[in-house]
C-alpha cells in the first residue's frame, strides 16, 4: 500500500504548483500561515487566516474528485434547550440570496451531491458538502456559504416553530386537543425513548458536570420547550460569524478559485474580539469515584426483576487534549481490550454472563477531553452491583500481566492497515479528514497533527520492538489510578414511559387554559398559518434562484464496470468472478455460498451460524489464536447473510457471504482463514454460542426502538411471501427477533440438551452450504493483482464437496397472514409503514419510477409528513427487484395522520403542483435521481456493487434503458406512477404496519376501527 519516495515526490510537486502564490492569496485577503504535504493521504495542506475577519481555513489539494467543502462554528450551549441542533435544522431553510422554504431540499432534488447534510456536536455545528462534479460543488458551496450567515430563520419565527416546537391547536373550541409538535423535538422524543442513548447522554453529562458537555446539545424535549425565539436569535448573532468558523476545501478542484470564493462570502464580515466560543476543561476531581442512579422508559416485559438494566462507566482521562502520540497508543490499548470478540476485557464481561451485551464502549476523542466508558446491557437487578467490581479486577489484571505479543501483533497490523487504507465507504475521504482534523483545530491547535500518524505510529513501533512496557502503564495511570469516574445504573421503569406522555399532556393543557378565548384563537390562527405556509409550494420562478445542472450536463451513457466470470477449470457450477479496478495492491474477496440447501425450519439459526465462523475459533485454534491469525495477517474478514428479491423470478438470490480484505503478501492466509473457519468452527462452543444469542437479542431489542421503520417495512415485505421477504423476516425482521427469543430462553433454561439440538443444527446448516455447485469466489483488484491471487480462489472453491447438499423447497413454508399491524414498545414516537405491490397490480416498470419516487420523498413526503406532520423523516422507496413499493416515517408524531398522506399520493401525482412543474424543475427532479445512480464509490464498492448486478440480473443493457427512460422522462410520467400506484391499490390491497406505543396503537384502533388493526406487544 505504500508508494514509492520518487512518485511521492513528483506527486507533492506537481498539487505545490497548483497552490496560490502567496502574494495571490493576500491579495484574496488570505495570510498563509503553514503549508505542509501530508503524505499519509496524498494531499498538500495550506492553512490560512483571512485577514479581515480572523476566519481561518484548511486548504487540501489533492487528486481525489470527490471534493469536499465544510464550515465548522464552534457552538457550546449552556443549557439542553437543543438551540445549536435547531439551529443546524433552522438555517437551511432559507436565506438571503435563496429565498425559498428551503434551498436544501432544492439541492437534495437536482444536485449530483455525494454528500450534503449537516451535523450537531456537543461543542460545534459542521456544515459539510461534497460532489464529483465541480460547477455541482461550486453551487452547493455558495448555497451552503449564505445559509450558515445569511440564513432568514433569524428573522422568521414559523421557521423556528416548524423546526423547534410550536403549539398545534386545529380547534379554539378544543384547547384539550392541543399538542406540541416540532421536527427537532419529535426527534429527540425518539432519541430520548431509546436507553442506549438515554445512557450515553447521562454518562456524558455525569463526567462533565461543569462544562458545556454536562448539557444537551441535541435538546432535551422537556427542555426544548423552554426555548424562545429571541434566545434562538441571540445565539446565531453570537456564534455564526466568520470569525468564529473554521472553512475546509479538499479535492482536486483550483485552489485558488477556493480563495476567490471566500473571499467573497466574507467581503461583509469584520473581525470580531467579543465571541467566548472556547469549550471550558472539565477539571478531573480528586473526591472519588461516583455513582448514579436513572431510570429509562421500559415495556411490560422489561419487568420487575430489573432484567433489562444496564451498568456503565465511563472515565474522563485528562484535564486537556491528549498529544497525539499518547492518543494513538490509547487508541491501541481501545482495540487490545475491547476491539475483537477475543479481546480480554470485552470477552470477561460476556463470560461473566452478568449481562446480554456491551454497552456502546470505548475510546471517545472526538470531543477536547477524551473519556473511556465500558458496560453491560441486559442485567438482571441481582447482578447490578457485580460488574463495576468485575471490570476493575479484570483491569488490575491487565495492568499486572500485560497483553501477549501475538495480540499486539494483531492490533497493529488491524489499525495500520485501516488507516494505510483509508476506506471511508460511501462517506467522502475529504469529510472524513476534516471531522479528523477539527479534534484539534476546533481547540486552537494545530490542524495537521491528527492527519499525521506516520511519525506517531513508527514511535509506537519503535517503543514495541525495544521491548518497552508501553500498555501496562497506560491502564494504570488513565484508568486505575484515575477517581475521575462515573458508574450509571440504568433501571427499566415501566411506568415512565406513560407518565413523560402524560406530563407533556398536563403541560399543554395547562398552558391552554391560561389562555383567553381570543388568545386560543391566536394559537388557532398560527396553527393554520403555518401550515399553509409549510404546505404552498414555492412557486417555479422562486425555485430558480438554487442554481442546478441540466440534464444536458448529463453523461448519457451508463457507467460501466468492469467483470469478468469464469467457469472454466473449476467444479461443475461453480464460478470465479472478477473486476479490474485499481486498489493500490488491496485484495477484496467475496465467498458466496448458496443457502438453497439449508431447509427451511433452520433458516432462521443461518444468522447465527454466519456469526459462528469468526467467531467460536475453530477445531485446531481457539477464539483467541483465530482472532489473532486475523488480525495480524487480513485487513479484516467477516461472514453474513445476503438475499434479495430478483425481478420476474420466484427464487431469491440467497447466500451466505464470507468478506475479506488483505495485502497481496497476506491474501494466502485470507483464503486459508476463510477454509479453516468454515469447514472446521467449533458449532459446539455452548457458551460462546449461548453468549451470541443473547447479543443478538439485545441488538434486536435496542434496534426495534431506535429504527422501527426497518422492522415495519420488513414485516410488510414478509407479507409479501415471496421468498427473500420470508428469508429477510426469518433473518432480520420481527420473526428473527421473536426466534432469537425463544432460542435465548431454550439456552439459559434447557441446559445441555437444549444447547445440543442447536449444535446439531448448526452443523446441519455447515454440511447444506458447503458445496461447490452455485459457489462464487468474487475478487477486486488490478489485472496483475488478480492473476497472482485467482490460483487461491481456485483452491478454494476445489475444497468445497462436489456434492453438496440438495437444494430443499422453500415453497412450503407457513405463509404470513397479510394485514394492519401496530408492534407496541416503549416510545415516544411513532414508526409507520406502507406497502403496495405495483407489479401485483400490473405495472410494468419504466425509468420514470426512480424520478418520480425521489420527487416524492422531497416534495409530497418532505412537506406533508415531515415539515407539516412534524416527524424526523418521511420517504417511500419502490424496490424495482419486487415490485414494492414501501413509505415509511422515522420519529413521527403522527400515526393516522401519516396514512392519510400515503393514501393521498396518487391525488398528488394527478394534482395542480405537479402538473405545473416546468422544465427546470423537471430537469432537477432527473439530474438529482442521475445523482443517485451514479452515486461515488470506491474501488471494494466497485467491485461489490458489479457482483450485485450480477447475482440480481441487471446487465449493462438493462440499467442503459432505465437511464435512457429516465433522462426522458416528462411530466406526464408523474400522474401515470400514480394511476399505478392506484390500481395497484385497488386490485392487490395495501397494508399498514407501524412501531409505536401501547396508547397509541390504541387510539388508532379505536379511530379507524375500519383499518382491523391487529395490535402485537413486543415490549
Amino acid at each position: 500500500m505504500a508508494a514509492s519516495a520518487q512518485a511521492v515526490s513528483e506527486v507533492s510537486e506537481r498539487l505545490l504548483a497548483s497552490k496560490p502564490g502567496v502574494e495571490t492569496a493576500l491579495n484574496l485577503g488570505f495570510r498563509e500561515i503553514s503549508c505542509e504535504y501530508i503524505t499519509e493521504y496524498g494531499c498538500y495542506g495550506v492553512l490560512y487566516e483571512h485577514v479581515k475577519t480572523g476566519a481561518q481555513l484548511m486548504s487540501l489539494i489533492c487528486d481525489d474528485e470527490n471534493k469536499t467543502f465544510g464550515v465548522v462554528l464552534r457552538t457550546p450551549p449552556a443549557n439542553s434547550t437543543g438551540i445549536p441542533h435547531i439551529l443546524e435544522h433552522s438555517v437551511l431553510c432559507g436565506s438571503k440570496k435563496y429565498p425559498i422554504k428551503e434551498p436544501f431540499v432544492e439541492l437534495l432534488k437536482g444536485s449530483m451531491q455525494t454528500f450534503l447534510n449537516a451535523f450537531t456536536y456537543p461543542d460545534r455545528t459542521c456544515y459539510p458538502v461534497a460532489s464529483t462534479n465541480v460547477a455541482d460543488f461550486y453551487n452547493l458551496v455558495d448555497v451552503y456559504l449564505d445559509a450558515v450567515f445569511f440564513p432568514n430563520c433569524v428573522n422568521d419565527k414559523s421557521t423556528f416553530e416548524q423546526e423547534g416546537w410550536h403549539v398545534e391547536l386545529d380547534d379554539a373550541a378544543k384547547p384539550e386537543d392541543a399538542i406540541y409538535k416540532g421536527v427537532v423535538y419529535n426527534e429527540m422524543k425518539g432519541v430520548y425513548s431509546n436507553p442506549d442513548s438515554v445512557l450515553g447522554r447521562d454518562l456524558q453529562q455525569a463526567v462533565y458536570p461543569d462544562n458545556t458537555y454536562g448539557v444537551d446539545s441535541g435538546g432535551d424535549p422537556k427542555e426544548i420547550l423552554n426555548l424562545t425565539f429571541e434566545e434562538f436569535q441571540d445565539f446565531h448573532a453570537k456564534f455564526y460569524h466568520p470569525t468564529n468558523a473554521r472553512f475546509w476545501f479538499y479535492g482536486d478542484d483550483d485552489p485558488t478559485k477556493r480563495l476567490e470564493i471566500l473571499s467573497e462570502a466574507l467581503a461583509t464580515f469584520d473581525k470580531r474580539t467579543d465571541i467566548e466560543s472556547k469549550v471550558a476543561q472539565q477539571k478531573l476531581w480528586t473526591d472519588g469515584p461516583k455513582q448514579l442512579r436513572k431510570k429509562y422508559a421500559a415495556g411490560s416485559d422489561e419487568g420487575p426483576d430489573g432484567s433489562k438494566s444496564y451498568v456503565a462507566m465511563q472515565w474522563l482521562l485528562n484535564d486537556d487534549k491528549l498529544d497525539l502520540d499518547t492518543e494513538l497508543a490509547l487508541g491501541f490499548l481501545d482495540h487490545l481490550m475491547l476491539g475483537t470478540v477475543s479481546a480480554p476485557l470485552r470477552k470477561k464481561l460476556l463470560d461473566s454472563k452478568l449481562g446480554e451485551a456491551l454497552t456502546a464502549s470505548g475510546i471517545e476523542d472526538e470531543l477536547m477531553q477524551p473519556g473511556f466508558s465500558v458496560g453491560l446491557k441486559g442485567v438482571k437487578a441481582e447482578n447490578m452491583d457485580k460488574v463495576e467490581p468485575l471490570v476493575m479486577e479484570e483491569l488490575r489484571r491487565l495492568a499486572s500481566e500485560g497483553f501477549d505479543e501475538k495480540s499486539v501483533e494483531a492490533s497493529m497490523n488491524t489499525i495500520e492497515f485501516a488507516l494505510r487504507e483509508n476506506n471511508t465507504g460511501r462517506f467522502p475521504r475529504g469529510l472524513s479528514l476534516m471531522l479528523r482534523s477539527m479534534t484539534s483545530w476546533l481547540y486552537d491547535r494545530d490542524p495537521f497533527t491528527p492527519l499525521r500518524f506516520e511519525e506517531p505510529l513508527q514511535k509506537l513501533k519503535a517503543r514495541i520492538d525495544a521491548g518497552e512496557d508501553v500498555w501496562r502503564p497506560l491502564i494504570q495511570k488513565y484508568l486505575l489510578d484515575n477517581s475521575h469516574k462515573v458508574t450509571l445504573f440504568l433501571e427499566p421503569d415501566m411506568d415512565l414511559a406513560k407518565q413523560t406522555e402524560e406530563e407533556e399532556k398536563e403541560r399543554v393543557k395547562s398552558e391552554m387554559t391560561k389562555l383567553s378565548s381570543d388568545e386560543l384563537a391566536k394559537v388557532k390562527e398560527n396553527t393554520e398559518l403555518l401550515k399553509k405556509k409549510q404546505e404552498t409550494p414555492d412557486s417555479p420562478e422562486a425555485l430558480k434562484c438554487v442554481p442546478s445542472l441540466s440534464v444536458a450536463d448529463i453523461e448519457k451513457e451508463a457507467k460501466k464496470l468492469p467483470i469478468d466470470i469464469r467457469t472454466d477449470g473449476l467444479p461443475e457450477g461453480a464460478k470465479i468472478i472478477t473486476h479490474d479496478i485499481f486498489t493500490n495492491d488491496i485484495v477484496y474477496a467475496e465467498i458466496l455460498l448458496p443457502l438453497r440447501g439449508v431447509p427451511k425450519d433452520l433458516i432462521p439459526l443461518v444468522p447465527l451460524f454466519s456469526r459462528c465462523i469468526f467467531n467460536v475459533g475453530t477445531s485446531d485454534e481457539s477464539l483467541l489464536e483465530l482472532q489473532q491469525r486475523i488480525g495480524s495477517k487480513t485487513g479484516g474478514i467477516s461472514a453474513s447473510v445476503f438475499t434479495s428479491d430478483v425481478k420476474g423470478e420466484e427464487e431469491a438470490a440467497s447466500y451466505l457471504m464470507v468478506r475479506g480484505k488483505c495485502t497481496k503478501s497476506q491474501a494466502p492466509d485470507l483464503f486459508a482463514i476463510a477454509k479453516d473457519a468454515l469447514f472446521k468452527c467449533k458449532v459446539d462452543d455452548a457458551d460462546r454460542i449461548t453468549q451470541m444469542v443473547l447479543e443478538s437479542k439485545a441488538g434486536y431489542e435496542s434496534s426495534i426502538v431506535a429504527a422501527g421503520h426497518r422492522f415495519a417495512s420488513s414485516r410488510l415485505h414478509a407479507m409479501e411471501n415471496t421468498e427473500a421477504g420470508w428469508l429477510g423476516d426469518s433473518m432480520g425482521g420481527l420473526g428473527g427477533l421473536f426466534y432469537n427469543r425463544e432460542l435465548a430462553k431454550s439456552l439459559t433454561d434447557g441446559g445441555d440438551e437444549a444447547f445440543a439440538e442447536v449444535s446439531a443444527k448448526l452443523e446441519q446448516i455447515r454440511q447444506a452450504i458447503l458445496g461447490s455447485h452455485g459457489a462464487i469466489v468474487n475478487m477486486t483488484g488490478d489485472a496483475a493483482l488478480l492473476s497472482e491471487v485467482t490460483p487461491l480462489a481456485e483452491d478454494v472453491l476445489a475444497s468445497l464437496p462436489a456434492n453438496g447438499a440438495p437444494s430443499c423447497d422453500w415453497a412450503e413454508r407457513t405463509p404470513l397472514e397479510a394485514g394492519n399491524e401496530l408492534l407496541t414498545v416503549p416510545t415516544q414516537v411513532n414508526y409507520v409503514a406502507k406497502a403496495i405491490n405495483l407489479y401485483k397490480g400490473g405495472y410494468d416498470l419504466h425509468g420514470a419510477s426512480y424520478v418520480v419516487s425521489k420527487q416524492l420523498n422531497v416534495t409530497w413526503l418532505w412537506d406533508r409528513v415531515r415539515v407539516s406532520g412534524g416527524a424526523y423523516g418521511g420517504f417511500c422507496d419502490f424496490d424495482t427487484h419486487s415490485g414494492l413499493l414501501t413509505y415509511a416515517s422515522y420519529r413521527d408524531p403522527n400515526l393516522l395522520k401519516t396514512i392519510d398522506i400515503y393514501d393521498g399520493t396518487p391525488g398528488h401525482l394527478a394534482g395542480e403542483e405537479v402538473m405545473e412543474m416546468d422544465a427546470e424543475s423537471l430537469d432537477k427532479a432527473v439530474v438529482g435521481t442521475i445523482g443517485d445512480i451514479d452515486s461515488y464509490q470506491l474501488p471494494d464498492s466497485k467491485g461489490y456493487s458489479s457482483l450485485m448486478r450480477y447475482l440480481l440480473k441487471v446487465n449493462d443493457e438493462k440499467r442503459q434503458l432505465r437511464r435512457d427512460e429516465i433522462l426522458s422522462t416528462s411530466k406526464e410520467d408523474f400522474p401515470k406512477f400514480g394511476e399505478a400506484i392506484k390500481q395497484a391499490h385497488e386490485k392487490v390491497g395495501g397494508y399498514v404496519v407501524a412501531v409505536c406505543s401501547a396508547d397509541a396503537a390504541k387510539k388508532a384502533k379505536e379511530e379507524r376501527p375500519e383499518l382491523n388493526f391487529n395490535i402485537k406487544s413486543i415490549m
